[in-house]
């Protein structure tokens, strides 16, 4: 069942809905592998910054820089540009939750479709231009967001001002989603046995702190 939350990314609303739950974003990092072809470290990494926000229901630190926040700043000229070269009306969302895990769309598009705007440097942006080629990298969020979402195709917009802003349609690749959640389900499995051992020995601690107390009270 799909959980749609209509507030304002970034907000302290929106940071709870998504708080402690694998998201879309992420995606990439629960696929990397390591050296060995193993786990790799940064899977791990955001495996225990999960854990963190469970435990202390606080947001993991989220670096920004400069290029980051200008971003954010043009999203709206590229969702503005995107609707009306398509003549389509974007629909802002906050947050989607849906298999345990959650995504943040740029904007939903009708009933089949999304949108998920980045915003490139000159010389990267003409690259794509170049090419016409999605880079790799962003796969596993788009594919995670139309799992989630339920929905048909995403709209990759990559934007940068006074360059032709790069748009791909991207559709469902089921054979990419059924792994993808597999190894989702598994990152989720591997954090809530995790989580429960931390449960686990803060019900010692809190027994043994009992007993202490009633020994002490016992001997007065």
């Amino acid at each position: 069942m799909i959980e749609l939350f209509n507030c304002e990314q970034g907000s302290p609303e929106w940071i709870a809905c998504r708080l402690g739950i694998p998201t879309a974003s992420k995606f990439g990092t629960i696929l990397a592998k390591g050296r060995d072809g193993g786990a790799s470290k940064t899977r791990r990494e955001y495996l225990f910054k999960l854990l963190g926000e469970r435990v202390t229901g606080e947001q993991m630190y989220n670096y920004q820089n400069d290029h980051m926040e200008r971003g954010k700043e043009m999203e709206d000229e590229a969702r503005n540009y995107y609707a009306f070269m398509t003549d389509a009306e974007p629909q802002r969302v906050g947050f989607m939750k849906n298999f345990g895990a959650g995504c943040s769309p740029d904007s939903l598009i009708g009933n089949d479709g999304m949108l998920e705007i980045k915003t490139k440097l000159a010389h990267i942006q003409c690259e794509l231009l170049v090419t016409g080629v999605l880079p790799s990298e962003h796969i596993p969020q788009l594919q995670g967001q139309l799992w989630i979402a339920e929905r048909e195709w995403v709209d990759f917009e990559s934007y940068w001002p006074k360059t032709r802003p790069f748009i791909k349609r991207v559709y469902r690749d089921e054979p990419y989603i059924r792994d993808l959640a597999k190894a989702v389900d598994v990152f989720m499995n591997e954090l809530a046995t995790m989580e429960g051992v931390l449960e686990d020995q803060k019900m010692h601690q809190l027994l043994r702190a009992s007993i202490k107390a009633a020994r002490a009270e016992a001997a007065v």
